[in-house]
Parts: C-alpha cells; sequence; structure tokens
C-alpha cells in the first residue's frame, strides 16, 4: 500500500510563484505521509498572452520550477510526478514535457505529450497547442516507483485509448494524466474517460488537475481524481486548489485482471472490410 498526494492546482503566470508553490506542495505531501506527489499539466506556467509567456520559457536545464521541484523532492526524500513544463527545445519550439522526479532529486524520466489539442468551442475559447508545440515521439514507463511501473500520458492523450492500452500491454500498473481541462469538456467528459481508461487497461489512473480561475482569465475544470482497475475513485476533488491522499494498492491490479482478463484477450485488430 501507497500513500500518494496529489496536487490540484491553479497556476499563474509568474514562474517564480509558481515554482515556489511546488516545493511547499512537495514538503506537505511528505508531512501527509505520501511516498510521491503528482501535480498537474503546466504546473510552472499557464499563460495564454504569447508575447508575455515567451518570454519566461526556459530550457529543461533552466527551468525553475523543474530546479524547485528535484531541489524539494530531495530534500523530502520522496517521488515527484511533475505533470508537465512548457519546456524550450533545441529547433525553437516548445515541449508539453512531463517529468519523473527520484527521492535523490534525480529525473527518472521525461514524456512529451503526444496528442495535441487544437479546437474551436462553442463557448468562443479557441486553443490551438500545435501552433506552439511540437508533439511527442515516445510512449513511456517508468520503473520502480512507489506506484509502480508508471506509464505517463497528459491531457488531451486521455481521449486516445491506444495509448492506454499500449502502455498496459508494456507493463503499468499506474498512468498519470495530469491536466488543465476546461470547464465545458470537464463536466461532459473528465470523469467518465479517466474511469473508462482504468478499467479498460485494468491499472490506476491518478489525475493532479488544474482549477478555478487563473492570472490569464481561463478557467478550468479541476475534479482531480485516483481511479483504481474497477473504476471506482479512491480520491475526487471539487474545482478549489488543493492537496489530497489517497491509497494506492498494486494487489487491486491482479484481482481485477483476474475477474475481467481483457489485457489477454486482445488481439491485434485487422484491416476493415467496407461493403457497400
Amino acid at each position: 500500500m501507497s500513500r500518494i498526494a496529489v496536487l490540484q492546482a491553479q497556476t499563474g503566470i509568474d514562474p517564480s510563484r509558481n515554482a515556489a508553490g511546488i516545493a511547499e506542495a512537495v514538503a506537505a505531501a511528505a508531512s501527509g505521509g505520501a511516498v510521491m506527489l503528482f501535480t498537474p499539466e503546466m504546473s510552472g506556467l499557464l499563460d495564454r498572452d504569447r508575447s508575455r509567456a515567451a518570454g519566461n520559457y526556459r530550457d529543461q536545464e533552466h527551468e525553475p520550477t523543474l530546479a524547485a521541484a528535484r531541489e524539494a523532492a530531495a530534500e523530502a526524500g520522496m517521488w515527484v510526478h511533475l505533470g508537465s513544463l512548457a519546456v524550450m527545445r533545441e529547433d525553437g519550439r516548445l515541449a508539453n514535457r512531463a517529468f519523473v522526479i527520484d527521492p535523490a532529486g534525480e529525473v527518472r524520466a521525461t514524456y512529451d505529450k503526444l496528442h495535441l489539442f487544437d479546437v474551436d468551442l462553442p463557448t468562443g475559447e479557441s486553443w490551438r497547442e500545435s501552433a506552439s508545440y511540437a508533439p511527442g515521439e515516445t510512449t513511456v514507463v517508468v520503473e520502480g516507483t512507489p506506484v509502480g511501473r508508471l506509464g505517463l500520458a497528459i491531457c488531451y492523450d486521455i481521449r486516445f485509448p491506444a495509448l492506454f492500452a499500449a502502455l498496459a500491454e508494456a507493463g503499468a500498473e499506474t498512468i498519470a494524466v495530469p491536466a488543465a481541462f476546461t470547464v465545458p469538456t470537464g463536466q461532459a467528459h473528465w470523469q467518465v474517460l479517466l474511469r473508462a481508461r482504468a478499467i479498460e487497461a485494468g491499472l490506476f489512473v491518478v489525475a493532479a488537475a488544474q482549477a478555478g480561475r487563473h492570472e490569464d482569465g481561463r478557467e478550468t475544470y479541476g475534479h482531480s481524481l485516483v481511479a483504481d482497475p474497477w473504476g471506482e475513485l479512491l480520491l475526487e476533488m471539487d474545482d478549489a486548489p488543493g492537496l489530497a491522499f489517497a491509497e494506492v494498492d498494486l494487489a487491486r491490479i491482479s484481482e481485477v485482471r483476474g475477474r475481467v482478463p481483457a489485457l489477454r484477450h486482445r488481439r491485434s485488430i485487422p484491416p476493415v472490410t467496407l461493403l457497400d
């Protein structure tokens, strides 16, 4: 049984303040008995003013929130899944990158978001991640974390079940899905998609989310949660920032997969035959 902490954040436009908030959350998680902290997508900066935000982007080596999280993890002696940061690549484009940090403060793994969110919503909101971000090219499972083999996904990835199936087949026991969901899509799809991915893959899903009205004017849905392999919710937060805890028992995976052995029954899908 592993006690984990989930940070529901309201990240703003000041990277130094956001970095300090992550360090505080690591210390609070450790004080609460957690062995691993999960934070949301874009934990270092949320700013839809592109010209203002551009001055705050850094490469991985100089990213302030990553540095603060690594230092705090080492001081607390705990694991941190830093949900994601906007990191400048060598080609001048950005990566939406997740980090897994071990208790020594070392980066054990990174993952760049595969699926980018480009959409015009009925509310008038318009999002074009591909205008600034480059998509990732690899899938990642990290060995040896307190929640077993940890698969990595980010936000919009949740709508692509083939990714979760691939992570499960690669041995993942938990999948992290940090997010900054919009309110309309969150109300309609957030919980049902996360529970479905947990059920389909027969594993734990940990989803740390952004919440509330942010400094740049956007609103995010919140409702961070932890779902077990049966789809039961071990934790569901509301729409306010905060820190919450859940207990993850990896023995639950074999129990559930024994009852519904879908992973063993999965077959490659043959080509579709289109009939008149």
